[in-house]
C-alpha cells in the first residue's frame, strides 16, 4: 500500500518566549510521526528560511501552519497575513496567539512607556544611553528594525483563524493529538473539526480534571502559598485561601499545577462559554467570599496581592479591555492602527 504523501507543515514564533516551539520538540519520539506525516517547508526557530520563500509561495500552497505569539510588531503583522494567504489550515497555538499572554500586559502602558523600560534605562551595558538605530544603510542594502505597533493583538485580531490550541506552552501530548487529528483530516481519512473549534482541551474546567476533594466553598482570606503553615494535599486548594483559578480555566492540561500543590494560574484560557476570562474568574471569587459587610469582602478581597497578574495575566490583549485605557490603540474594526517607529522617535527626544 502506497503511504500517503507529506503534507506542508510551517510554524511561525510572533512576540512570544519560544516555549511553544520547545513543547514541540518535547514530542520525543512522536515527532517521527511529525516528520513521517508532514514535510516542514518554514520554521525560522528550526531551519535556515527566508521571508522571501515564503512570499513567493501560491495561495494556500501551506496545508497547515501552527502560529505562536501575538502581533508586536509590523513584521509579525505582515507575517499573519502572508501566512494566512499561503495556508489551507491556520491554528493559534498557544497562548501568546490564543490571548496575549505575558507580553499582552505591556498593554497596560503606552508604548513609550515600555520602550523606555527596555533602552532607556542606564545599564552597565549602555551607559550612555545609545539607542538603536530604526534603518541602516550598508553596502549590501538597507536593515531595518521592525517598528512596534501601539498594542499586542491576538493573531485573530489581525487575520482570520481557523483553530486554536491553548497553552502556555501546550502540553505536549496535546501537539500530538492535535497534529494526529489534522493530519488525518488532510489524508482525507477523518473530517476537519467544525471552523473556529477549540483543539487539544476540553470544553470544561481545571477543576473538573482535578483531584482535590472539594466542599461548598467559604473564604475568609486569601493567602499567598508562602502565607500558609501548611497545605492539604488532599483538598480543595481555593477552600484553602489559595487563589487558584481552576474555576474559569479550560482543561486539558491535567490540571498538573493543583496536583503538584500549586494553584492553577489559568494557562489554558477561557473554559467553554466563558466571554472574559478576568470577569467569570472574578465572579467565582466572589461568590466564595464568607462576608455580607461591603467593608469586609474589600479586606478579604485585598488579600489578593496582584489583580492584574491575577485575572488577566494571560488574557489581557485579548479580553474586553484588551488593555490600559492610554495604552490602548483603535480597534482593529475602526482600521489599521498606526504603526509606532518607538526607538527612533524616542531616541529623536533625548
Amino acid at each position: 500500500m502506497t503511504a500517503p504523501a507529506r503534507h506542508r507543515l510551517a510554524i511561525y514564533w510572533a512576540a512570544s518566549c519560544g516555549g511553544c516551539d520547545i513543547s514541540i520538540l518535547n514530542l520525543h519520539e512522536a515527532i517521527l510521526d511529525l516528520a513521517e506525516r508532514f514535510e516542514i517547508v518554514f520554521w525560522p526557530a528550526a531551519m535556515d528560511v527566508k521571508y522571501a520563500d515564503v512570499e513567493a509561495m501560491p495561495d494556500g500552497w501551506i496545508d497547515l501552519t501552527l502560529f505562536s505569539g501575538g502581533i508586536r510588531t509590523d513584521e509579525n503583522a505582515h507575517l499573519a497575513r502572508l501566512l494566512r494567504r499561503t495556508s489551507r489550515i491556520l491554528v493559534a497555538f498557544g497562548s501568546c496567539a490564543t490571548e496575549g499572554c505575558i507580553p499582552g500586559l505591556a498593554n497596560l502602558r503606552p508604548i513609550e512607556d515600555v520602550v523606555d523600560v527596555v533602552l532607556g534605562q542606564p545599564t552597565v551595558v549602555d551607559a550612555d544611553g545609545t539607542w538603536p538605530l530604526m534603518r541602516l544603510s550598508v553596502p549590501e542594502g538597507e536593515l531595518r528594525l521592525p517598528a512596534l505597533e501601539p498594542t499586542l493583538r491576538t493573531l485573530d485580531q489581525v487575520v482570520a483563524v481557523d483553530y486554536r490550541v491553548p497553552g502556555c506552552p501546550p502540553e505536549s501530548e496535546r501537539i500530538a493529538e492535535v497534529l494526529g487529528r489534522l493530519g488525518a483530516a488532510l489524508d482525507g481519512r477523518e473530517a476537519l473539526p467544525p471552523s473556529g473549534a477549540v483543539l487539544g482541551a476540553g470544553d470544561s474546567t481545571v477543576c473538573d480534571e482535578c483531584g482535590r476533594a472539594r466542599s461548598p466553598k467559604r473564604i475568609d482570606r486569601f493567602a499567598r502559598i508562602t502565607e500558609l503553615g501548611s497545605i492539604d494535599p488532599e483538598r480543595c486548594l481555593l477552600e484553602q485561601g489559595l487563589p487558584c483559578n481552576g474555576p474559569a480555566t479550560r482543561e486539558g492540561c491535567g490540571a498538573k499545577c493543583p496536583a503538584a500543590g500549586a494553584p492553577c494560574i489559568g494557562c489554558y484560557g477561557p473554559a467553554e462559554g466563558v466571554v472574559d476570562f478576568g470577569g467569570r474568574l472574578l465572579s467565582a471569587f466572589a461568590s466564595v467570599v464568607d462576608a455580607d459587610d461591603p467593608a469586609e469582602i474589600d479586606r478579604i478581597l485585598d488579600g489578593l496581592p496582584d489583580p492584574v497578574g491575577q485575572f488577566y495575566r494571560f488574557s489581557l490583549a485579548g479580553s474586553l479591555l484588551r488593555g490600559g485605557r492610554r495604552a490602548a490603540g483603535p480597534s482593529v474594526a475602526a482600521g489599521e492602527p498606526e504603526l509606532v517607529a518607538a526607538g527612533a522617535s524616542l531616541g529623536a527626544e533625548r
